[in-house]
């Protein structure tokens, strides 16, 4: 299955790119954890779908435990997790409170970038295939418009 698009205008009038069209990425669902688990075991996997739940579960539980000690998490091939922070300013180094200047944590990847690997943003394009959304609904609304007109 292709990555699915669609583009949008800029419709920002401050913006330098006002009036241009750019690229969305259309999901086409979302695949919830038991989805996700129930497809790991049938990959040709000797374990059930209860046991692979079971470990993802408990590996998130550890992942979040040691990513909010201050550590990254490296997940073997894919790519590394790690917290970054949302924070505003303060005048004056002892004036900064983490209580009240930091006002969000963010959940970040990196991913693997290496030879056997490598999903950085220029190699999973290489990969991936695209096709508009749009274009899954217009042949068949033209279809059945050539359907309606009569021959002469």
């Amino acid at each position: 299955m292709p990555v699915l698009y669609k583009t949008y205008k800029n419709m920002n009038t401050a913006s330098k790119t006002y009036g241009q069209y750019y690229g969305r990425l259309v999901p086409t669902k979302t695949m919830s954890y038991d989805e996700l688990c129930k497809h790991v075991s049938e990959h040709n996997s000797v374990f059930g779908e209860d046991v692979c739940k079971g470990v993802a579960l408990k590996l998130a539980s550890c992942m979040l435990e040691q990513l909010l000690e201050g550590k990254k998490v490296q997940f073997g091939d894919l790519g590394t997790f790690y917290l970054s922070a949302k924070s505003v300013g303060s005048v004056t180094e002892e004036g900064f409170n983490a209580g009240q200047n930091i006002k969000g944590l963010h959940l970040r990847f990196a991913p693997n970038r290496s030879d056997i690997n490598d999903l950085s943003a220029k190699s999973l394009k290489k990969l991936a295939t695209f096709l508009n959304a749009k274009d899954l609904i217009e042949p068949k609304k033209k279809a059945s418009d050539d359907e309606e007109t009569p021959e002469p």
